[in-house]
């Protein structure tokens, strides 16, 4: 099929980007679930496209008008309504299968005793709060519009994001993890994932919140494990 070679030039596309079909490269374990779901869905929609573009192309070849004779005219056909009902039908249950037993898997969260990380994400105008249990409670990071504020998590190590905000709602969003999740006002959302990949990786705000949202902004950067527990006691005996 000519798909793949024409989305790769109109895209600008390397071949490495290509499987991934716009996504970002995974650099969690979350972002691995979120991109097989992702091809799967394409996969079953170039599937229905072919199908459906297959059947106009052999009712135009093979049933067009010959002369002046008007083809034999059905009014009804009980088995092929029947076939236009049962398949989308099909094909809506099975993506719906596949998109609730992964988000199940993404949002599920550690049982107690289980080592994580728990860093508290407050939502404010506009900008975020970080607070981390692993660090005194009086540590706070809070950032501003015009100084965005960083968040340090360890590599190949799991940490949950307990949200919450004190005015409107926020959405906490960083796209190399390919995971965003609502910040709703009197409730608590928590999701867990996993940094695979050093780096510093862009956050910010999905949800259109006010003024000044497109500056709520902040930084992701995952560092070796032990920097990040040595940037921890640090910070620790610096409280004492």
């Amino acid at each position: 099929m000519l798909i793949a070679p024409i989305a790769l030039l109109l895209t600008g596309c390397s071949a490495a980007e290509l499987p991934r079909l716009g996504l970002p490269e995974a650099v969690s374990d979350n972002g691995h679930r979120i991109l097989s779901l992702w091809q799967g869905s394409w996969v079953a929609a170039l599937i229905v496209g072919a199908f459906v573009w297959g059947l106009i192309i052999w009712s135009v070849i093979f049933h067009r008008r010959r002369g002046e004779k008007i083809p034999a005219q059905m009014k009804y056909n009980v088995p092929i309504e029947i076939l236009y009902t049962v398949v989308p039908f099909l094909i809506v249950a099975v993506l719906f299968f596949f998109t609730a037993r992964d988000e199940s898997e993404l949002i599920k969260i550690s049982p107690k005793g289980t080592p994580v990380h728990v860093i508290h994400v407050n939502g404010i105008r506009w900008s975020w709060q970080f607070t981390y249990e692993d660090l005194p409670a009086n540590t706070v990071v809070t950032g501003t519009p015009e100084n965005a504020p960083t968040l340090y998590l360890p590599q190949g190590e799991r940490v949950r994001f307990d949200l919450t905000t004190t005015d409107v709602n926020h959405s906490f969003w960083i796209p190399a993890f390919m995971m965003k999740m609502d910040l709703i006002a009197g409730r608590m959302n928590q999701f867990e994932v996993t940094p695979e990949k050093l780096g510093t990786y862009a956050g910010k705000c999905a949800e259109l919140c006010g003024r000044d949202h497109s500056l709520m902004l902040f930084k992701v950067k995952v560092v070796p494990a032990a920097e990040y527990k040595q940037m921890v006691n640090t910070l620790k005996e610096s409280a004492a």
